[in-house]
This record gives C-alpha cells, sequence and structure tokens, in this order.
C-alpha cells in the first residue's frame, strides 16, 4: 500500500515514460508498472523468484530506475576514502564497486556492499528484485553499464552531489558459462 504523499513524491515512471515513449514510438506496447518500496531481503528475493518467467518471454522489456550516490550533508551520507583522491573520485570508485557487483549479476554480493558501504542508491530493492529475476531465469542474462555521471565534483564536505548511471541488459550468448 502507498499512501497519497508517497505516491506524489514518486518519480521514476514520470522519468522513464518519455524516453519508453520514444524508443517504441510507432509500435503499441503495453506498461506494467511495479514499484518496489523498501521491501526485505526476503521478498525480493520472493519477487525475483515469481516475476523470474517474465524474463524468459522475449517481448516483455524491464526498465529499472535507480539514482545512485547521494552525497553531501544534506544527504546525511558523506563517506570518503582518501585513498581515491578528491571526493569526487572517491563518490566514483564507490559507485563503480557497486556496478561491477550488479554487472556480475549476485543479489548477495550487492546486499554485501550496501550494508558495508551504506551507498545511498534509492533504487536499491528493485535492482536487488531484478538480480534475483536474473538469478532465477533460464535465460542468460549480462549487464553492461553504459554511461556514469555526477550532478557535481565535489571538492570539498560543503559540496553534494548525486551521481547517475545506466546500464543496458542483454541476453549473453557468449560460450562460457
Amino acid at each position: 500500500m502507498m499512501d497519497i504523499r508517497v505516491d506524489e513524491a514518486e518519480h521514476s515512471m514520470e522519468m522513464h515514460l518519455p524516453y519508453l515513449a520514444k524508443v517504441f514510438e510507432g509500435h503499441p506496447v503495453k506498461i506494467v508498472p511495479i514499484l518496489v518500496g523498501a521491501v526485505s531481503a526476503e521478498n525480493e528475493a520472493m519477487y525475483g523468484e515469481i516475476l523470474a518467467k517474465y524474463v524468459d518471454d522475449p517481448t516483455n522489456f524491464f526498465s529499472i530506475s535507480s539514482d545512485f550516490c547521494h552525497w553531501g550533508a544534506r544527504f546525511n551520507y558523506q563517506h570518503y576514502d582518501k585513498k581515491h583522491g578528491p571526493i569526487y573520485k572517491s563518490i566514483e570508485a564507490l559507485d563503480k564497486m557497486g556496478m561491477d557487483i550488479i554487472e556480475i549479476g549476485d543479489p548477495d554480493s550487492f546486499k554485501r556492499y550496501l550494508s558495508e558501504y551504506d551507498n545511498t542508491i534509492c533504487g536499491r530493492h528493485p535492482i536487488s528484485v531484478f538480480l534475483y529475476m536474473l538469478r532465477n531465469c533460464s535465460t542468460k542474462i549480462k549487464i553492461k553499464f553504459l554511461r556514469y555521471e555526477q550532478s557535481s565534483q565535489c571538492q570539498s564536505t560543503r559540496d553534494s552531489s548525486v551521481s547517475y548511471a545506466s546500464a543496458a541488459a542483454k541476453i549473453d550468448n557468449s560460450s562460457s558459462s
């Protein structure tokens, strides 16, 4: 259940729909929005198992929405590992670590990463559900991150930034298992 305040604040669909409309322009499509809130790890696994069969249907397309690190005092998150240099490079290293785990497709490693670093990835739950979907489907899918950006390059603790990453998932036809 979602109360009106949460519903009005939800914006992932409104961000995706213009892009999906452009991609599928001229082709009739049915959209089935699934909003994933702050669910337990057990429910992420359960929903991933339930939805896995839809990954195996090549007529289905999935769009999962999430920002990555929200860094700064206003987000109450200022993880900084100085070995990476400036703050923005530390944020990038933190995000890339999570992105690498997502590319591997292991929901358990993703959970450990989130637990260890508390990275403020808004869509951690839908990402986890999708990783469980991939674990439970019979089609071998490969995730590849295509682009990464930050809203600003933080140099001091007075700065703030939101990270954005885009990835694509496709059928993996490689012969290695």
